[in-house]
């Protein structure tokens, strides 16, 4: 059986998994989030491997991208990435990575730039799904009343991304 290296990684906003298999990063997602075994499960299950904790090259590169973004010295991180979800989420994912750094889409946005205006709930959950965090950034969707709603990682851990992009995205309000 195949095997995803995987390693720990203390961001400024909250502890990642970071996860490669063989030059493409397949995980960086938040460690303690509440879909955690769900998304595990999913990208073993379709990746036909187990996690293994140990590092690697892209694992590495990763690591220094994130370290040079939280730094504020990087607007794109460009590590081969592998998304493993269905083609619909797929879709949805690639969609994300249109958004500029220091800008906000909302669901309606990505539903809308996909030609599926009446999908957005179905890209709302499969932005939910995401387990390439801030690679693929998730935490640039807001609500459509243009407040912070629903992240992996936390409320705080998107006003921070998302402050790191943009100081004046401090102004929008949390709903929980």
């Amino acid at each position: 059986m195949k095997s995803i290296s995987i390693e720990y990684y203390k961001s400024p906003c909250g502890e990642l998994i970071l996860g490669s298999l063989s030059d493409e990063l397949v995980l960086c997602d938040w460690r303690y989030r509440r879909m955690r075994f769900a998304i595990d499960k999913r990208i073993k299950v379709r990746a036909g491997a187990e996690y293994v904790e140990e590092s690697s090259s892209t694992i590495e590169l990763a690591k220094a991208q994130l370290n040079e973004y939280f730094a504020g010295g990087r607007k794109v991180l460009d590590v081969p990435l592998r998304s493993i979800g269905t083609d619909f989420q797929k879709s949805v994912w690639e969609q994300l990575q249109m958004v500029p750094f220091g800008q906000t889409a909302t669901y309606l946005d990505l539903a809308q730039a996909m030609g599926k205006p009446e999908s957005v709930r179905a890209v709302a959950n499969a932005n939910g799904a995401n387990a390439l965090s801030i690679f693929v950034p998730c935490h640039r969707i807001i609500g459509s009343n243009r407040a912070l709603v629903g992240y992996a990682g936390g409320l705080q851990a998107k006003r921070k991304l998302l402050d790191l992009e943009n100081e004046s995205q401090s102004e929008l309000p949390l709903i929980a």
